[in-house]
């Protein structure tokens, strides 16, 4: 049995996160010591390592909890965690996008500044206009 301390230990994962997970319902309440210390076994262990690493995949908290559900039912079927997962995919893919136009409109920024003097900086200039910004962000898909 394993300590809270010694399971975020174990884990790389806070003692405060790892009672955040167990307030939502995340890590399920685990035994306690005649002392009245958390106490965590295997289970706990695993359950916690599988949070950490959907985490570090980029899934919300509400999909971890929705894989830990269809975990919990073995004669589900797959589909549902497969279903899951192209939704966090498409989610990559759309961060990944919207990234590569920040980096090619970041690049072409710095390509246009050629100048001198702060006064005439391109990239100042562009940062400048949140007229050009907003006109952006209100169009659809943006």
């Amino acid at each position: 049995m394993l300590s809270i301390g010694m399971l975020a230990k174990r884990t790389g994962t806070n003692v405060q996160t790892i009672r955040y997970y167990e307030q939502i319902g995340l890590m399920p309440e685990p035994d306690r010591s005649a002392g009245g210390q958390r106490r965590y076994g295997d289970e706990g262990l695993d359950r916690l390592a599988f949070i950490r690493h959907a985490r570090q995949l980029g899934f919300s908290l509400d999909a971890i909890r929705e894989l830990l559900d269809l975990s919990d039912t073995p004669e589900r079927s797959c589909a549902q965690v497969d279903a899951v997962a192209q939704r966090q995919l498409r989610e990559v893919e759309a961060r990944i996008a919207r990234l590569e136009a920040l980096r090619l409109e970041l690049k072409r920024m710095i390509n246009e500044c050629s100048v001198d003097r702060v006064a005439d900086c391109r990239i100042l200039e562009v940062l400048r206009d949140h007229e050009e910004c907003l006109a952006d962000h209100d169009r659809p898909g943006a």
